[in-house]
C-alpha cells in the first residue's frame, strides 16, 4: 500500500453542493487540473470518497 496519493481536480466544482466545495478546499484543490500529494490515511480517503466524482486519484 502506498503511503502517499496524488489527487487531481478534473471537474469544476461550480454547481457542486457547498459541502463538496469546502472538502476540495480542505484537500488543497483550488484550481482545475491542480494536483496535490496527500498522506494515504483514513481521513484523506474519506474526503476523496466524498468528492470522487470531481477528482482523479493515483497511488504512488
Amino acid at each position: 500500500m502506498a503511503d502517499r496519493v496524488k489527487v487531481t481536480l478534473v471537474k469544476s466544482p461550480i454547481g457542486a453542493i457547498p459541502k463538496h466545495k469546502r472538502t476540495l478546499e480542505a484537500l488543497g484543490l483550488r484550481k482545475l487540473n491542480k494536483t496535490v500529494e496527500l498522506p494515504n490515511n483514513a481521513a484523506t480517503k474519506g474526503m476523496v470518497q466524498q468528492v470522487r466524482h470531481l477528482v482523479k486519484v493515483e497511488e504512488n
